[in-house]
């Protein structure tokens, strides 16, 4: 596999290919998912659950994401690493460019922002910039207790509707990727068709153009609950590589994930 490149992942969703992204958060597991085929790395501030065992994502900070991005970067030759900005690094505008500046410098490819139409003078002054940006909309960790808890988007009409009128709004923006997470898989296949550039869904359904997975619930060794969009690609392996190659594998056939794995 070549170096990927944002064109290469708009290339991909043109020509029907899925794509296949994962969390990273050192550089050994990075080397193993770069080896397998992985075409997206992210260091997701889920490092504040997966890492460092607190309830949600809020705590993460700065000077974490930067450190995990280094150390991903290190790792990693071909996957396009995209960095997660934590919780409040993005609330100004100078703010949001002298914290996308840091994790760019450590190496990230792309920022990755949760958040609607607030966000876009943002984007389009980090685009302007030289910073590609991943926009996140549908459950946004970094808002759950405004969403009252980890609860899917999007099953009512109005919330539905806003959901795609924003994904148009960041689009128009800049952003030149999208992750929608737990959305009910007819709103995730309205967006994913609506939208020129990649989308990527974590309990989205199928038919978004790619999915991606937090590292710990493909080895099926995350502790306390287990969503229901995950799949333990280890237990049906026994191998961490294998397991992640069957993962590139089933998300490239488009049988993972599974009927099971959705919402309606």
């Amino acid at each position: 596999m070549s170096k990927i490149t944002t064109t290469n992942l708009l290339k991909m969703k043109q020509e029907g290919q899925r794509i296949t992204a994962i969390t990273a958060y050192d550089a050994t597991f990075a080397k193993l998912f770069d080896d397998e085929g992985a075409h997206v790395l992210l260091i997701g501030d889920s490092l504040g659950m997966v890492l460092q065992g607190c309830q949600d994502t809020l705590a993460v900070n700065m000077d974490e994401m930067v450190y995990h991005t280094r150390c991903v970067v290190r790792g990693t030759t071909n996957a396009l690493v995209v960095s997660d900005m934590p919780f409040m690094s993005y609330a100004t505008p100078e703010q949001t460019y002298q914290n996308a500046a840091r994790l760019m410098a450590a190496g990230a490819r792309m920022v990755k922002m949760e958040g609607g139409d607030w966000l876009c003078d943002s984007i389009r002054h980090l685009t302007r910039n030289g910073v590609p940006v991943c926009g996140h909309l549908g459950l946004t960790p970094q808002s759950v207790h405004v969403f009252g808890g980890f609860k899917v988007q999007g099953r009512d009409e109005f919330q539905a509707q806003e959901i795609y009128r924003q994904a148009l709004e960041l689009q128009a923006a800049g952003i030149q990727l999208l992750v929608l997470e737990c959305v009910p898989t007819s709103l995730a296949e309205r967006i994913s068709k609506a939208l020129r550039i990649p989308v990527i869904g974590i309990g989205a359904g199928p038919a978004t153009d790619g999915q991606i997975l937090v590292m710990h619930d493909a080895f099926g060794i995350t502790s306390g609950y287990v969503p229901k969009f995950t799949k333990n690609f280890l237990a049906e392996t026994g191998d961490m590589r294998a397991a992640i190659r069957l993962y590139v594998k089933q998300v490239s056939e488009g049988t993972f994930p599974g009927p099971e794995h959705c919402f309606n």
